[in-house]
Formats: C-alpha cells, structure tokens, sequence
C-alpha cells in the first residue's frame, strides 16, 4: 500500500478541498493574522506574506510528499474564496490513523463549513483511503472546534492535561502564553452512519 495521500481536490456541495496555490496568499495572511487562529493554533503571529509563501509553496506540499499527511485549502465552491484551512497529519500507515486539524477564516465562520469539511475528508479517508481511525485534539476552552467535533460523530475519549500552548490577549494588546488541557476525540468508519448532513446550519 502507498505511504503518501495522492494529489487530489474533493468536493462537496458548497465547498472545494484543493491543494493551496499561490493565488491563496493574500486570503492565508490575512485569515491567519485573526484572533481566534492565534489564540487557538501555533501559527507565527504576526503572520507574514513570507509566512503565507512558505506554507503555500513548501511545508503544505511537503505534508504530501513525505507521506506525513495532507492539507487542503478549503474553499467556497461558488464564489472560490478560501474558507480555510484542512489538514491530515501525524499520519500512521501501518494502523490507517490520522489526525485532523481545520481553521476557519472569520468571514466563514458560523456557516458549518469546518463540518462540512472535516466530513468529507473524513469520508474520503474512510471510503477511498481505507483508513480506520481519524482523531481530533481541541483545546479544553475552544467551543467552536467541540461543536464541529460532535456536530461530524466525533467521540471524545478523554483529557491531555497540560498538554497545550494557547495564546490570549494582555491587558496591552500583546499577546501571552497560556498552558490548557487538550481534549481527545476519534471517529471511526462507523461512528458516520449516524451523522445528519441535510442541515449544517
């Protein structure tokens, strides 16, 4: 069996899952300069055009091609603006594991498009790929990402206390570090026969 995802766009009925391309630049800045992605990922802050330029034209492909794992960049079907980021990783070919990590830009937010997302990699990666088990890690006090666990049939197993950097906001508009738990969540092939997609709203 293959060791690395092959190149490939899916779709979804209002979203594109696709490789990112340099046309992405300006969107990835500025999605990843928002204060919910700093607070919530590792991401550099400030966050860069060079920062954008690296990820879009060397560390995205090589997740690919080093067989760790994939990134798409998510996108809006119909108008093709960059949704957000999607990305498989810590992937295991010997046990068919990945783990799943997604950002949503701010515009985007509240539309279900993380869960629309995250199902259909999920589905593809089950289906196509043949893998048996996708996990999550949210921060303990990052709703939004818990929603979009539960909402897609993740299933929470349990607490890594202390295992997190956060970031949040000082009293003068910098920025500090905070240590939180990480909450563990997996779905498995058949925890999807359950989820309902007719309604993301």
């Amino acid at each position: 069996m293959s060791s690395t995802f092959p190149d490939i766009s899916l779709s979804t009925d209002r979203l594109v899952l696709r490789p990112f391309d340099e046309d992405d630049m300006a969107s990835l800045r500025e999605m990843m300069n928002d204060e919910l992605i700093v607070a919530w990922t590792s991401v550099p802050h400030p966050y860069t055009d060079d920062d954008a330029l690296a990820w879009v034209t060397r560390i995205a492909p090589a997740e690919r091609t080093s067989g760790r794992g994939i990134v798409f960049a998510v996108s809006e079907f119909l108008t093709q603006r960059l949704v957000g980021i999607l990305h498989l990783q810590h992937t295991d070919w010997r046990i068919l594991a990945a783990e799943i990590s997604y950002a949503t830009a701010p515009w985007a937010r509240g539309e279900g498009y993380a869960s629309e997302a995250v199902l259909a990699a999920a589905r593809w990666l089950f289906d196509s790929q043949k893998f048996e088990r996708l996990e999550l890690r949210t921060a303990a006090d990052n709703a939004a990402s818990q929603q979009v666990a539960q909402k897609t049939g993740f299933i929470s197993e349990g607490v890594l206390r202390n295992a997190w950097i956060a970031r949040s906001r000082t009293e003068d508009g910098g920025w500090t570090d905070i240590r939180t738990d990480l909450l563990v969540w997996s779905l498995l092939p058949e925890d999807l026969e359950g989820v309902v997609t007719d309604d993301w709203h």
